[in-house]
């Protein structure tokens, strides 16, 4: 299954990029978000706006926060390993670039349209187009993450990563909840998450990468109640070939004219602030 892919696809350390000019941040005043032009407009730093520490990881161009999804096998191999179809929105795993077809942005909003390229042949997906529209909104990041196939191929239906979030090593403790009674702020499940990929339920459909001072990222994805995680062990530092890696996921199948969209929010703070505020866009969202 796809999902089982997903350990050896962005952890094993590749050629690292340079990073380059084409680097755009939006901060309000609470959040510091930055994006790469260079490597698909996939996101690559989001901190507080003060003090200022990258939480996440950019090792090579599969990491970032980004889009990433699963056909079937086509032939293709990343190094040894035998693979599959694989639109990435970063670039490829030797290093080359996904290309930026459009972007656009204010003080608070980004948005980008991208080329995704495939993961292990580095050729550009052209049927396929990925979007992402990010905005501030106070100590929350709302992206909608957008991808677009015309192709002819039907894939099987695979687990999506809805998205890839690849965190800083130094964030070691995974927390979400898993149990029978969602949203009645009951005790949350904390493990450190081993190498290769592992599974769990998060029946709130959120989780967080935190210090041993419960303090880091969360990422909630509605509609998703799976996730595969795992950390792949190194150095730490947005540059560190270590990386703390979760992704909510869905089983999907990309057929002809396949249009997957979806709704992404990312916070910082210790987990109490991160969990009040996934609760209350939660609680923002049912109907009256």
């Amino acid at each position: 299954m796809a999902g089982a892919l997903v350990a050896v696809l962005i952890a094993l350390p590749t050629l690292v990029f340079a990073a380059g000019e084409g680097e755009i941040f939006i901060d309000n005043g609470k959040v510091r978000l930055g994006v790469d032009l260079e490597s698909g407009g996939s996101v690559f730093y989001l901190s507080e706006s003060a003090p200022r520490r990258n939480l996440l990881n950019r090792f090579d161009r599969g990491r970032f926060i980004q889009q990433s999804y699963y056909g079937d096998s086509d032939g293709s191999r990343w190094g040894k390993r035998e693979w599959r179809w694989n639109p990435v929105q970063g670039g490829d795993y030797k290093g080359l670039a996904a290309g930026l077809i459009e972007h656009a942005s204010t003080d608070e909003t980004l948005y980008t349209k991208s080329t995704p390229k495939h993961w292990a042949t580095g050729g550009d997906i052209d049927e396929a187009v990925m979007e992402q529209w990010i905005a501030l909104m106070g100590n929350v990041v709302h992206i909608r993450f957008k991808f677009s196939y015309a192709g002819d191929s039907d894939h099987q239906p695979r687990h999506q990563e809805m998205p890839a979030v690849f965190a800083d090593y130094d964030l070691a403790n995974l927390m979400f909840y898993r149990g029978q009674t969602p949203w009645t702020h009951g005790e949350l499940t904390s493990k450190v998450p081993q190498w290769p990929n592992e599974y769990e339920g998060r029946d709130e459909h959120w989780a967080a990468y935190v210090d041993d001072g419960r303090w880091g990222i969360g990422v909630y994805t509605p509609g998703t109640r799976e996730m595969t995680c795992y950390r792949y062990r190194g150095t730490k530092g947005p540059d560190g070939n270590g990386c703390s890696y979760f992704a909510p996921i869905k089983t999907l199948a990309i057929t002809s004219e396949t249009e997957i969209e979806y709704e992404v929010y990312l916070t910082i703070g210790q987990i109490a602030d991160i969990g009040s505020r996934f609760y209350q866009i939660h609680s923002a969202s049912q109907p009256e």
